[in-house]
């Protein structure tokens, strides 16, 4: 008896300590991502609107949160949600209070066969029963929902009706969704026999099983001869059994988040490392199947092509504001006006610099000259070179900073580039700005390396006139300006890098002065000073009062930002669009 009460004891603890980690670890979530939790992501568990009857929330929640069509289990045939509404309403009691308890159907996760899948035509002619590959897994499927006292089930092979554009369209945006209103996920993966063989699964490859994996709160998982791989009911298991701890070494998703999974535009870089191992038949689907995941809906529109659907998914996810969207390097995306737009999942691959988030969104605007972001800038200066340590093609640079001279940052760039008609500065990222507008900075902070030359140092030289007075009447004629620059841009094929200031703590914040964040209230294109700083009297511009925010357009060949500089002798100030390296200026003040 006293060893029963001792395990038993034990046992208790144990489930104890791992529902206290599991929730300690999401109120942390939400606590640090509280400002980006959207109302979708609140829709999801599909609250009730106030002063919304019983019947008024099941009859919202069945059109609108349920699959568009099921198959009735008891005669295979399909039913629309009318049919699946007059089922369930019949069971609606005093104590209702969850229209997902009571709306239950079963939903299958699997990898598609390459041919031999049901269709909806199939299936609505009975054509295609009881012949094909694909047709007895739909049916093993459903005799195990029936196990599981369900009346209805879900497969995406033949629920959908594919000749539809508008279902299909409906279908991709809410699949997250049915797969989270599910009362289980049947998982069946066709080439495991055991838990073991999980890990070489082409269905953990796969990019819509990912979502599959998440949303559902209950999996059941069975092996190719259909046979449950646990005994479990649940295979979302609170405790670290063997399968769940198969999951997180074959998905990378760690197991809170494999446990309890909440979508929205969060921990981008890391949501984006978990997608990118993962394949599609069709290359737009690497960006549609992750929208469930960031929470965002975005036009389906099959034959854009991947780079395209994925930049728009990007745009998308950037309106949240989580700055953790930019922590990526390599190659931008070719189809879009920013290189602040990355190429595919795989770019956030190998870049993991840990986000000390400062719970506040961060303004990010897309435009047709490319994306704006409010930056705060410190400048920096080459202090060395170095060719032998660095790739072939490359230069090893180093860049001080000479407001803090202990910040020093290196990179790669190369060898052809005139690094010394060059300006770099800082860009940080994850800094905050309170009620006071005071920009707060963290002892650790985030940013890109900028750069920018002369205006028009790569453009065909041309010949500057001095017209006559006598020509014009009333045009006040100006000599032509000297040393300007073109905007800032991040350094290409780099990614955010990370500083420490000294004798800061990486989570304590200092304070830097408000008194040119006012001049922010401009609105146009570039903000330079009457006098641009050049390569040689660049610190002059900068004190420790100083450090500024720019308004910055990541854009490799056509630029524009808001920058705003302090000239020590004038406080007039001109907008500027610079479009490949040309300048159009108007004095606003």
């Amino acid at each position: 008896m006293i060893v029963l009460a001792l395990y038993f004891l034990i046992t208790t603890f144990k489930r104890f300590s791992q529902f206290y980690y599991t929730s300690t670890h999401l109120s942390k979530f939400f606590l640090r991502h509280k400002y980006l939790l959207t109302s979708n992501t609140i829709d999801v568990m599909d609250l009730r609107r106030e002063g919304e009857s019983d019947v008024d929330w099941f009859n919202r929640y069945v059109m609108n949160d349920i699959p568009i069509r099921l198959i009735r289990l008891s005669n295979m045939k399909f039913v629309g949600r009318d049919e699946v509404k007059r089922h369930f309403q019949r069971f609606i009691s005093a104590n209702f209070n969850d229209p997902s308890k009571l709306v239950k159907y079963a939903i299958l996760s699997h990898r598609w066969l390459d041919t031999g899948e049901p269709t909806y035509e199939e299936m609505k002619s009975e054509r295609g029963r009881g012949r094909s590959t694909g047709y007895l897994k739909l049916k093993k499927f459903c005799e195990t929902a029936l196990a599981y006292k369900m009346e209805f089930a879900w497969a995406d092979t033949c629920c959908i009706d594919k000749s539809s554009s508008t279902e299909i369209d409906e279908s991709i945006r809410s699949m997250f969704r049915w797969y989270k209103n599910s009362a289980i996920c049947i998982i069946h993966l066709a080439q495991s026999e055991t838990i073991q063989d999980i890990m070489q699964d082409e269905w953990t490859q796969r990019g819509w099983t990912l979502q599959e994996l998440l949303a559902p709160n209950r999996i059941k998982l069975f092996d190719k001869h259909w046979g449950p791989m646990t005994r479990y009911r649940n295979d979302k298991s609170l405790e670290d059994t063997e399968v769940m701890k198969t999951l997180e070494a074959a998905t990378g998703i760690p197991l809170d988040y494999l446990r309890r999974f909440y979508p929205g535009a969060v921990m981008v870089d890391e949501r984006m490392r978990w997608a990118a191992r993962r394949k599609t038949t069709r290359v737009e689907d690497i960006a549609y199947s992750l929208m469930g995941i960031f929470d965002v809906s975005m036009q389906i529109a099959y034959g854009e092509g991947g780079d395209r659907a994925f930049c728009r998914l990007i745009e998308t996810i950037m309106q949240a504001g989580d700055p953790s969207v930019l922590n990526w390097m390599g190659e931008a995306a070719r189809h879009n006006s920013s290189s602040a737009i990355p190429r595919s999942p795989q770019s956030f691959v190998g870049h993991t610099l840990e986000f000390l988030d400062l719970g506040q969104r961060l303004e990010m605007t897309m435009t047709s000259l490319g994306l704006r972001v409010l930056l705060v800038i410190l400048p920096l200066r080459i202090s060395s070179t170095n060719n032998q340590r660095a790739a072939v093609g490359y230069d090893e640079i180093t860049l001080e900073c000479p407001l803090c001279p202990a910040v020093q940052i290196t990179f790669l760039d190369y060898v052809a580039a005139a690094h010394h008609t060059r300006q770099f500065a800082f860009g940080i990222v994850n800094y905050s700005l309170r009620s006071s507008q005071l920009p707060r900075i963290r002892g650790k902070s985030t940013g890109f390396i900028l750069n920018r030359g002369h205006e028009g140092l790569y453009l065909p030289r041309v010949t500057v006139c001095e017209p006559r007075s006598e020509d014009f009447v009333g045009l006040n004629l100006v000599s032509p300006p000297k040393h300007e620059f073109d905007a800032w841009k991040k350094v290409q094929m780099t990614g955010l890098k990370e500083v420490n200031f000294p004798n800061i703590p990486s989570d304590s914040f200092f304070y830097v002065s408000h008194e040119y964040l006012e001049r922010e209230r401009f609105v146009g294109g570039c903000f330079v000073s009457t006098t641009p700083p050049t390569p040689t009297n660049f610190t002059v511009h900068f004190s420790v009062n100083t450090i500024r925010e720019i308004c910055l357009v990541l854009c490799p060949q056509i630029v524009s930002l808001l920058l705003c500089i302090t000239c020590p002798f004038t406080r007039l100030v001109f907008a500027i669009n610079t479009v490949l390296g040309v300048g159009i200026g108007t004095c606003i003040g």
